[in-house]
């Protein structure tokens, strides 16, 4: 049997389902990959960046447990995995940038050395990918309260919800960290 990794979840293939999807990853990438890379340049303006974006979009369908005969559009289906990865590209460098602004605002003597700043960086970035797995509003609820330490009251007031429901959401954000970590 053949196991096959989806981020902390697994499940198998046979030998022959495991080469079935190989080949038509294999396919989709030759018939798809360039078309997909000029997309991600338009909407990016960096061919790094986008061709970065394209291979990582394919090992996403790799990974992914859909069935291929569920795939009836591939160029849909490889811009909507394009269009998350571009949302994610965005979201670490707005991420990686407030750090950086906060860490020029901070007087020489208190600043991080280069090693502590490229840790939290790291960390950032692995705490991006774990509120992934979130929804959009429990995940803004985090990190509303976890970093501009706003209130319950407030962030129920930002996000338009109760106060039980920000804590139903700060709760449920914290035991997705708890077994992310685990």
């Amino acid at each position: 049997m053949y196991r096959k990794i989806i981020d902390k979840h697994s499940y198998y293939l046979s030998r022959d389902a495991f080469l079935r999807r190989v080949f038509f990853v294999h396919s989709l990438y030759q018939n798809h990959h360039p078309w997909l890379q000029s997309l991600l340049r338009k909407r990016l303006g960096n061919r790094e960046d986008a061709a970065d974006l394209a291979q990582d979009a394919f090992i996403r369908v790799l990974r992914s447990p859909m069935d291929q005969q569920d795939i009836r559009e591939p160029r849909r289906y490889l811009a909507t995995i394009a269009r998350g990865l571009v949302a994610d590209l965005f979201r670490r460098r707005s991420l990686e940038q407030s750090y950086l602004d906060y860490l020029a605002s901070m007087p020489e003597s208190l600043a991080p050395s280069p090693e502590e700043q490229a840790m939290v960086q790291q960390t950032f970035v692995e705490l991006d990918r774990v509120l992934q797995g979130l929804p959009p509003k429990v995940r803004e609820a985090f990190v509303l309260a976890q970093f501009e330490e706003l209130s319950y009251p407030e962030i129920a007031e930002r996000l338009g919800v109760s106060l039980r429901t920000v804590s139903n959401y700060l709760t449920r954000a914290m035991e997705h960290c708890c077994l992310a970590l685990a």
